[in-house]
């Protein structure tokens, strides 16, 4: 290509829109931009994950900033001609809300990026991750530069007078994390290490997967930052082996960081010597634990230690160690860049800057959002998400992940921090949101999420291997219609002696999914237990489906889509369901339009 392009095409290649096709739409693209011999003048950049998940493999345009989604390959040969030869952006391709019949053809007019405010995702969509020229292009390693012009203990200061703090779920400020940490390495004359957190394992989460797959140097910045103000002089990557394009880009920016001198003997002249290794996880959920992660970085069992010591004092092969997660990383060289005033002015009191979260569940618009803290419930799933598929009722937000909380409905104006969401009964976490519809039964909710703890534990500790074991067992009863009255205050019992004797984390937050449905949807569980009944009708041995005689007209929608042949009727005459042949999965509750489908 002769200069700069007119044109540049942003297409995702995160790993929604590479599994939806879109390394296929590149080659496409580029050999239709080529037949029509436009290749002087548009360009087609790889770019991390946009954010829009759901709506992939997505595209912008620049420099117009015109949106596409659910791009196909049969839709590139049209896009193409119409578009980039003939300058006629294509309708049909643009997004169009759910509740609106005209698409709106800007990104930045597009509701779900509204509110959003870009800081560890700064570079989302706007450069090819496995260039380490255009993340310099965009101030990348500015950020060092200026760091390393700095005294080591100025650069502790300036990260703990941000009010950062630890984004992986604990919310411990990084500050004074990285200052217990350096005065470890001087006080006990040792090497010592930094090590980035990139085992993500809650269900429905992929916060720190994209921003490693999307901006790799950003947190690699970050960790030279850290590992200067620290003094320590190696740093670890940990990262699941199921994260295999996260591991391939931070690999790539680690050999490009390398060859210009960002890392290792002498970075920048600067006397300051620092390199990184990648350390693939196995997957284990409770290697989210500090001391379990260490364990596994050595090549142990991945199980949790009794502290202290603490990692600051005895870590990685004994020697100090500092751990944050990816997303504290990527937030340090904006920081460092910008200062810590700019950073402390947004947010809250106690919760500064942003926090990015996966919104998922029973909402329109899905995806990775990252929000000024303090942003309420309400702003994300209503404004951000666009509210609930099919405008059904929201009945609850889990925040925090599987050891996270239920809030409900009633408490959809909670301002998003890190008190507040305790106050509620959940936690803020590493940043998983799953939304929750009317159609959601609370018991089973908490009842899959211990299913999924149960199997994570690492059984160190008999209150936490023993115990989510039992409340699983007593959830399975309740949703099978088996459950006692007094299972619910067993249920509690147990739950907060769980809290109480885990070792660590995991089991001290494991019985939080019960705790916060008890709090707020007790009448669920007394519904299961007293009226052997399932008000959501999830739980399939509460529920029975039946004719409305009075609605029913006869239209057989319901019997032409029961796959059982449960339901039996004749043309414009009422029908009925053979509860003996029915097998409880609801088709025909879904599809009646006459409401005459009843279930209880």
């Amino acid at each position: 290509m002769n200069g700069a392009p007119r044109t540049q095409i942003m297409l995702c290649s995160g790993t929604g829109c590479v599994a939806a096709g879109s390394l296929r739409i590149k080659d496409v693209l580029e050999q239709e931009i080529t037949r029509h011999k436009l290749q002087d003048e548009v360009q087609v950049v790889l770019t991390g994950c946009n954010g829009f998940c759901a709506q992939g493999p997505v595209m912008v345009v620049k420099p117009e900033g015109i949106f596409y989604n659910l791009i196909a390959e049969k839709d590139v040969s049209f896009l193409v001609e119409e578009h980039f030869l003939k300058g006629r952006p294509v309708k049909k391709l643009m997004f169009t809300p759910p509740e609106k019949k005209e698409p709106v053809p800007l990104m930045n007019d597009i509701s779900f990026f509204n509110k959003q405010r870009l800081i560890a995702l700064r570079n989302r969509g706007r450069i090819d991750p496995e260039r380490i020229e255009e993340y310099i292009a965009l101030d990348g390693y500015s950020a060092l530069v200026k760091a390393l012009k700095m005294k080591p203990e100025g650069i502790v200061a300036e990260v703990k007078k941000s009010g950062l703090r630890g984004r992986g779920g604990a919310g411990f400020p990084t500050g004074r994390k990285w200052e217990i940490c350096r005065q470890q390495i001087i006080a006990q004359k040792q090497q010592g290490y930094v090590v980035c957190n990139g085992d993500e394992g809650d269900p429905g989460a992929f916060m720190d997967r994209s921003i490693i797959e999307s901006d790799p140097h950003s947190v690699l910045e970050g960790m030279i930052i850290g590992a200067y103000g620290m003094g320590a002089t190696h740093g670890y990557a940990y990262i699941r082996n199921e994260y295999p394009l996260a591991v391939k880009r931070m690999g790539i920016a680690i050999s490009q960081a390398r060859e210009y001198g960002l890392l290792g003997r002498d970075i920048m002249g600067s006397g300051f010597g620092f390199d990184v290794t990648i350390q693939r996880g196995a997957g284990a959920f409770v290697c989210g634990e500090e001391t379990s992660l260490i364990a596994s970085l050595e090549g142990r069992a991945p199980e949790p230690r009794q502290r202290p010591p603490f990692p600051a004092q005895s870590g990685v092969w004994g020697k100090p160690t500092n751990i944050n997660n990816v997303e504290t990383w990527a937030t340090v060289p904006p920081i460092v860049l910008r200062g810590a005033d700019w950073f402390a002015s947004i947010g809250t009191e106690t919760s500064k800057g942003t926090k990015v979260f996966s919104l998922v569940g029973k909402v329109k618009n899905t995806g990775l959002v990252e929000v000024p803290m303090g942003i309420t419930l309400r702003e994300i799933v209503f404004d951000i998400g666009g509210g609930i598929i099919k405008d059904k009722k929201l009945k609850g937000v889990q925040t925090g992940g599987p050891s996270g909380g239920c809030i409900p409905a009633s408490l959809v104006d909670t301002p998003v921090d890190y008190e507040k969401l305790t106050e509620a009964g959940a936690m803020m976490g590493s940043g998983g949101m799953i939304v929750m519809d009317e159609d959601t039964c609370m018991v089973d909710l908490a009842r899959y999420f211990l299913d999924f703890l149960r199997g994570e534990s690492c059984g160190k500790c008999t209150s936490c291997r023993e115990g989510i074991e039992t409340m699983h067992g007593i959830l399975e009863d309740i949703c099978a219609g088996k459950g006692k009255e007094e299972d619910i205050a067993t249920l509690e019992e147990l739950a907060q002696a769980v809290k109480d004797a885990s070792l660590c984390g995991l089991g001290k937050t494991a019985p939080n999914p019960v705790l916060s449905t008890l709090r707020y949807f007790r009448d669920e569980y007394d519904a299961h237990v007293k009226e052997r009944k399932c008000p959501a009708g999830v739980c399939k041995e509460l529920i029975r489906y039946y004719v409305i005689a009075d609605n029913c007209k006869g239209c057989l929608l319901c019997l032409k889509n029961c796959p059982a042949g449960a339901v039996t009727g004749e043309l414009k005459k009422v029908h009925s369901i053979d509860p003996a042949k029915c097998i409880k999965c609801g088709i025909c509750y879904e599809v009646c339009n006459l409401k005459a489908i009843g279930r209880g």
